[in-house]
This record gives structure tokens, sequence and C-alpha cells, in this order.
């Protein structure tokens, strides 16, 4: 549904990829791969009117790629910010005799002079709206509800809206340290509504500090002071002073945290209450790219508890399995759940939480960019089986159906048109790029017929065919990964697929090829004949009188010859 950040990208030029070298190249290597393009594509080569003009545009663009990448100063700039970091606004005041580090810090400064310009024209909106539904009526009608029942009449069970609230944010930065955000909230239960508005001024102190002075009016004004300071490089710690004005006199309460990193992926926090409910809490949290643990114990009035709750992130599948277990003074309750990406900004979250004296409650929650919604449906006062049965397979049921008639039908075509976009906006461009490579293709020719005669003269690495673009049903091979082809059957391609074995075979080097992680569109040669789908690079070369085959990503590493590619003979 939403659209995707990166479907509107221009298409930048790839220096390091037109000189088939990585990114960490030396000088020396750019050197080589300068002055092997400039015998190329040098325009005195060719006499030809037409292959001369072709000669110098790629001329031209092999001086502008060693322009960049021979300078240290401009290289720098470049791998940094691209090829717009170069055509900045205000970038012509930086001296040539800066590092390339102060060249960096140079580009930062005039960046943020633009974001700061920009910061009066922006707002980040927050909200959540929490609808309160009782539906304890589909499980335990009272007795009473029953005495009063005519039998002749079918009783339909009743499910209400018992409560809802409704919050909302908005930040207004007015300058690079200071930040005003302005936040309300209304709720209503059972008949009774409250509502509170608070008013947010922010400064940033320094890189180890912030401090935040919070005005608020709703059930009598509240003064709030908060503050975050880091202590070490492990450390740090905030604190909040709340003065609740009312009545009978001023309310004050105190929270304060110190936190410490333990390790790479676990913290640890210490956690003071002074005031109405004061209590003495510590938690641990453990989080790295495949879980997220935490456990906390909590000593205080008017209760003490202690959680355990774990999350296993399935990346691959945009999936979280979420398990917890919270008990003490209250009672218990234990909670499962899973949580899905739906969208490029949307997450979907159902889980059920069964709990003495609590009961069994039902939450669905939706985040959508900036917004949330949640919807807590209370099934069941009592432990009672069948609501926990129903709460658990009932949101996969559902899910499942509305992925498959709903969800599934407007992703794919959100990302059809986000290809179109892609394209089109890529249009003037491609079809440029389409040019430069069937020109460089032309003026390779001689040049690939003496690399391929010197490599068939000493049964070298012969490319005997080469196509890169949209492959489908390459065997080996599936859409999430490269895999190495060892059968004769001929894959199947669609339109959108380039013949370039001339530009490849042009690339070997004593008997051996070599591509880099990176799309290989920005290849001499080469272009992207099909913009926003995934494309394979398949290749069948000889090595040693042997036939070969190998199918590799856009975006992925390449070297052959390998004793791995090479294809049994039947």
């Amino acid at each position: 549904m939403e659209e995707n950040d990166d479907a509107g990208a221009l298409i930048e030029e790839d220096y390091y990829t037109f000189f088939n070298i990585p990114r960490d190249a030396t000088q020396e290597e750019i050197s080589n791969a300068y002055r092997r393009s400039s015998r190329l594509y040098h325009p005195d080569k060719h006499v030809d009117p037409i292959r001369k003009k072709e000669a110098e545009i790629l001329f031209n663009k092999t001086k502008k790629a060693y322009e960049v990448l021979g300078d240290p100063h401009q290289r720098a700039i470049y791998d940094s910010l691209g090829t717009h970091g170069l055509e900045t606004e205000g970038w012509e005041i930086v001296q040539r005799t800066k590092t390339p580090q102060e060249i960096r810090e140079e580009y930062e400064r005039l960046a943020r002079e633009r974001d700061e310009r920009k910061l009066q024209q922006r707002t980040n909106p927050k909200g959540s709206v929490t609808v309160h539904i009782n539906a304890t009526d589909l499980f335990s009608r009272y007795k009473d509800d029953l005495a009063y029942d005519d039998s002749e009449n079918v009783h339909f069970p009743t499910v209400e809206v018992s409560g809802m609230s409704i919050t909302q944010s908005i930040e207004a930065p007015l300058t690079l340290r200071d930040t005003m955000t302005m936040s309300g909230q209304l709720s209503t239960q059972n008949g009774t509504g409250t509502g509170s508005v608070v008013v947010s001024l922010r400064r940033l102190l320094s890189e180890k500090g912030w401090l935040e002075v919070d005005l608020g009016a709703g059930n009598g004004p509240t003064f709030t002071l908060k503050g975050f300071r880091t202590l070490t490089k492990r450390t740090f710690s905030n604190m909040a002073t709340v003065f609740h004005f009312t009545p009978h006199g001023i309310r004050p309460d105190i929270v304060t945290t110190l936190a410490t990193q333990l390790d790479k992926h676990t913290v640890g926090y210490l956690t003071w209450r002074a005031g109405t409910h004061s209590s003495m809490s510590t938690t641990i949290v453990r989080d790295n790219t495949t879980s997220h643990a935490a456990f906390s114990m909590q000593f205080g009035i008017p209760h003490s508890f202690f959680s355990l709750s774990y999350t296993h992130k399935l990346e691959e599948m945009e999936l979280k399995l979420r398990g917890s277990i919270k008990a003490g003074t209250f009672g218990a309750v234990v909670e499962y759940g899973a949580e899905k990406k739906v969208s490029q900004h949307s997450w979907l979250a159902a889980s059920v939480a069964v709990g003495i004296p609590s009961g069994v409650t039902l939450k669905i929650k939706l985040s959508r960019a900036n917004q949330t919604y949640i919807f807590p449906i209370r099934l069941s006062d009592e432990l009672i089986p069948s609501p926990v049965f129903y709460a658990t397979v009932t949101p996969v049921i559902v899910w499942a159906v509305v992925k498959k008639l709903i969800v599934d039908p407007i992703v794919h075509e959100q990302k059809k048109r986000d290809k179109e976009k892609q394209r089109e906006l890529n249009k003037t461009r491609m079809a440029e790029k389409k040019r430069e490579a069937q020109a460089a293709v032309e003026l390779m020719r001689a040049t690939f017929a003496r690399v391929r005669s010197d490599e068939e003269a000493k049964r070298g690495l012969v490319i005997i065919k080469a196509l890169y673009g949209r492959l489908v049903n390459v065997p080996g091979v599936s859409t999430s990964g490269a895999g190495e082809a060892g059968s004769s059957t001929e894959p199947e391609y669609l339109d959108e697929v380039i013949d370039v074995m001339i530009p490849l075979q042009c690339l070997v080097k004593d008997a051996k090829l070599v591509l880099h992680e990176a799309s290989k569109s920005q290849l001499p040669g080469f272009y992207d004949p099909c913009v926003g789908e995934e494309k394979l690079l398949l290749v069948h070369y000889l090595f040693h009188s042997h036939v070969h085959e190998v199918v590799v990503q856009d975006n992925e590493s390449l070297r052959i010859p390998k004793q791995s590619h090479r294809v049994n003979a039947t």
C-alpha cells in the first residue's frame, strides 16, 4: 500500500563498476583501469565519423570517472555522497587543499544549513487510537439474563464498545537543537470522559545530553522537568520530575533510571520511582538481529511483580513471534502472539492475553507510518478454554483469507506501480545508457577479437554465451539466490534480456574474469533492460576446452573460472 521510498530514485553513475574495480581500489588500480579504458575508447583509434563520435562520448566518460576517482578529494565526496555530492550548491567554496575528512565535514555543514531551512516546513505527527471492545457475552452470559429470556426468542450476543482513547502529537523543530511538541489525549470509559494537553520544549545541550520542560493541563495543571545524560561510553541516565497541582496541594513524582551496556547486545536498567506510587525495578534487555528478550523485576506499592518476554524475529518472512509471562501481587498473565509486516510502512499484530483474574483478551494492533490503532477485545472475565481457542485460531484464519483476497493483490499492484514509476522516471536515462552500451559494444569488437583469439590459442577463458536481465526458470537458481548450473537445460527468459558476451570477453585478463559486488548494469557495454525487476547474469564459457556454466544475481560478485562451474558431459 504505501509507495516504496526507492521507487522514485534516479539511477546514478557508478564509476567503480565502469572501471570494473572494487570500491577500495588503490590509486594504481584506478590508473591501470583508466589506461585500459582510454585505449579502448580513444577517438584517434577510429576513422569512421560515427564511431569516432561514439568514442568521444565514452572517452569523456572515462576521463570524468578518472577525474573523480583519481583525485582523493573528489573521491572522498563521491564515496560518501555519490555524484549529487559533487554538484551540491555552495560546494565551490571548498578549498581543494583540504583533506578528505575536512571535505566531508564541509559538506555536512552545508547539508545542515539546508536541513535547517527545511525544518520550519516539517512536522512529525504521531497518534494512536485505542478502542476497547467488550465481547464477553459471546462466551459467558450472566445467569440473571438467562432467567429473563423468552425461550421462544433467539438471543443474539451483545458486543459493545466499552471505552475509547485517542492521542495525537505534532513535533515542530525550531532549530537543529530545539524541538517543540504539542500532544493531546482524550479518553472515555463507561460514559465518563477525560482529556489533557501537553506542550513540551526539548533542547539538545550536547551530544551527551538533552533537557526537556513539559507544561500540561487536564485533571489539574502539571509541570514536568526531564533530562538525559550520557555518563560514560557504556552508561547513561535519565530523570523526570513531575509536579501535579491539585485542589489538595502539589503532588510530586520522581522517576530516575540508570542504564549500562553489559555487552554488545545487552543493556541493564535500574529504575526508582517515588511519589504516588513508589517502586524499585531492574530490567535486563537483550536484543540482536534474530531475537529480543527482556526480564524485569519490580518491588513497590501497590504491586510487586516479575515479567519475562521473548520475541523471535524472522527477518526473511518479516514476521515476529512473541511470548511473555507476568506474575505478581495482582495475579498472573500469559500473553502470546505475532506481528507481521504487511507493507512498506505497516505492521499488523495480534496477541492473546490469558490471566487470573483478568480473563481472556484478544488484542489487534495496526501500525501504519506514525499512526497506531489498537483494539483490545475482552472475550471472557474468567479463564475458560473456548475463548482461548477462538482467540488463537480466528486471527490466523482471518489473516490468511484477508492476505489472499486483499493484501496480496494490493501489494502486487503497488509493486507494479512502483516499477512503472521508476521506469518512467529513468526512461530518458535508460535510453541514453542503452545507446551508450550499444556504442561501447561496437567499439569493443576489435578488442574482443584480439582477446578471444589469445584465449583460444592458450585454451584459456572463452565466453561462448552471456545473458543479462530478467531470466526465469534457470536450472539450479531461485529468485532468492544465485546458483551454479550443471545442466544443459536451456533457461527461459523474457524480452528483457541483453547479450553481453562481447563486453565480458573484453574484461577477461590472463584467463580470469572478476566482477565486483555492484549492479552489472553499470559495466561497460551493459545497461538495465528491466528497471525495477530482479536481474541475473548467465555465463557459459570454455576453460581448457571444457564447458562451464554459472548464474549470479545482479549485485553478486563473480570470479571465473571455477571447477564447480564445470558442466558434466552426458
